[in-house]
């Protein structure tokens, strides 16, 4: 049987369709999403899993109507103003991936301010991906190796990407019925173990985190060898 995964990373998927299949707004189901993922990230760091990666919004998700990301952002403005001192007692680091630049000013002073202050953490690493896109974390770091003039090999382009500080990528869950990657973490997959739920997001429970975390240490990881 394997050890626990080293590193998951979860694609939080079906916020909005949850909401809409109860006739709530949608912005109830990001709501209830948010909840589901402190849940789920304590569950993770409790079972000894070092490194949880999930995925909040896509660089795409910047072209979704104003009135949903404005509810999106005030979700993050309660999170990062909220959790910042339980992450920093219970041990965690917190860093955000992807592009920021289209975030409100005071989102972004909240990010760089919660990351300072949990930086000392050792128990686990959180890491939150908003305004990311794996394509553009590709390009991006091609960019910054050649922009140093340093050679492109494995070794520096895996560090060099957005989450070049954090163990290789082991366990990969999307919830939503939804069977692809959705440019997330392209490259850190590789071999990486894949599991699908069809269950909407804020349905997805510590059970069946549980359930998945089970199901990746009975499989045979052989990384293209016999």
């Amino acid at each position: 049987m394997n050890a626990l995964p080293r590193h998951i990373a979860i694609i939080m998927d079906g916020n909005g369709r949850w909401a809409k299949r109860r006739l709530l707004p949608r912005a109830m189901g990001h709501r209830a999403g948010m909840k589901r993922m402190m849940e789920l990230v304590d569950r993770t760091f409790s079972m000894g899993i070092g490194c949880c990666t999930v995925f909040a919004l896509s660089h795409e998700n910047f072209l979704r109507p104003k009135e949903e990301l404005e509810e999106l952002f005030g979700l993050f403005r309660e999170y990062f103003s909220s959790e910042t001192a339980s992450l920093k007692e219970r041990g965690i680091s917190l860093k955000i991936i992807g592009d920021r630049g289209p975030l409100p000013a005071d989102i972004r002073a909240l990010i760089a301010s919660a990351e300072e202050d949990t930086a000392d953490g050792t128990r686990g690493k959180l890491a939150i991906a908003i305004g990311y896109g794996g394509r553009q974390d590709i390009v991006a770091a091609c960019n910054r190796l050649v922009g140093k003039g340093e050679p492109v090999t494995e070794q520096t382009f895996r560090e060099t990407l957005s989450t070049g500080t954090m163990p290789e990528l082991d366990l990969l869950i999307r919830t939503g019925n939804e069977m692809r990657l959705s440019n997330f973490l392209l490259y850190e997959s590789a071999y990486a173990e894949l599991w699908f739920s069809e269950k909407m997001f804020p349905d997805f429970t510590v059970r069946d985190l549980e359930e998945a975390i089970d199901d990746y240490r009975k499989r045979e990881r052989r990384f293209g060898r016999l």
